[in-house]
């Protein structure tokens, strides 16, 4: 049986309570609150309730560490080297179109880097859970990556751009050659279960471009946990900051990065200018 360490621990309770206000909204949804902070970009009262939870009761257990929320911004703590970074409601769109896939995604950064994450989707009670050098785990069973070494045997998941979401300019060549070079692909769009499912196998990669920070947090330590590897599509695992994400096993990585330089050399140049 899997063993939780305290850490992993406070931050899987934390999940489970919020997840109850989840829940229950998520059967009242019409009802709710809903607000946009941009085009096609949703916030509800769910993710305001579910958010003051997470950060009530993982202030309760690390009164130190310090905030990034997805809903309330930044939160310095006086333990400079702990960071949670937090999405409260990762999926918000299929969660107010009552589409049955969402989940609460807890990440912890330490020194800058990412050490320890959670993502729990309530609906399905299943629990997603990882810490740097400890292996990563669903409930009580432990994840490995998938071990396929063919992309025509592969199935991938991204994100896809939306109204008022910028992506890279090469997106739609990019998905053009990745889908020509695999057995699929899906767009699920809650980007923290996209990465725990590449943990658990259930995708062979995941690419997305400009995520959040509370998006990928914990799903990273979950991939790399499992066995996998997780950088930006130039290769670069320090290039996480910007959001541009790869995430596959060792075996297919290189392959379909390499996929995705093709499709975007695919990009046709801008009109040279007029002459003088």
């Amino acid at each position: 049986m899997a063993v939780r360490s305290p850490l992993i621990t406070v931050m899987a309770n934390a999940a489970i309570k919020a997840a109850r206000g989840l829940q229950r909204d998520f059967g009242e949804v019409e009802q709710l609150q809903v607000s946009q902070k941009g085009p096609a970009d949703f916030v509800s009262t769910a993710d305001h309730r579910a958010e003051a939870v997470l950060v009530a009761e993982l202030q309760k257990a690390r009164p130190k560490f310090g905030f990034l929320l997805e809903e309330g911004g930044e939160i310095a703590g006086a333990d400079t080297s702990n960071r949670w970074v937090i999405d409260p409601l990762d999926g918000t769109t299929n969660f107010l179109h009552g589409l049955p896939h969402f989940a609460i995604s807890i990440g912890l950064e330490r020194d800058g880097e990412p050490h320890a994450g959670v993502i729990y989707d309530p609906l399905r009670d299943e629990m997603f859970w990882a810490e740097a050098g400890g292996g990563a785990f669903v409930n009580n069973r432990r994840l490995r990556v998938s071990s396929r070494r063919s992309l025509a045997d592969s199935l991938i998941a991204t994100g896809m751009p939306f109204k008022g979401r910028a992506s890279h300019p090469a997106y739609m060549y990019m998905l053009d050659a990745v889908w020509g070079a695999t057995a699929g692909v899906r767009r699920f769009g809650c980007a923290s279960l996209d990465l725990a499912y590449v943990a658990a196998g259930r995708f062979d990669g995941f690419f997305e471009f400009a995520l959040s920070p509370w998006d990928i947090a914990a799903g990273i330590v979950l991939v790399r946990e499992a066995g996998g590897t997780v950088t930006d599509p130039d290769g670069n695992p320090r290039g996480l900051k910007r959001g541009d994400v790869l995430a596959s096993n060792l075996q297919l990585h290189e392959a379909l990065r390499q996929i995705l330089v093709e499709g975007a050399r695919r990009l046709p140049l801008p009109d040279a200018p007029p002459p003088a």
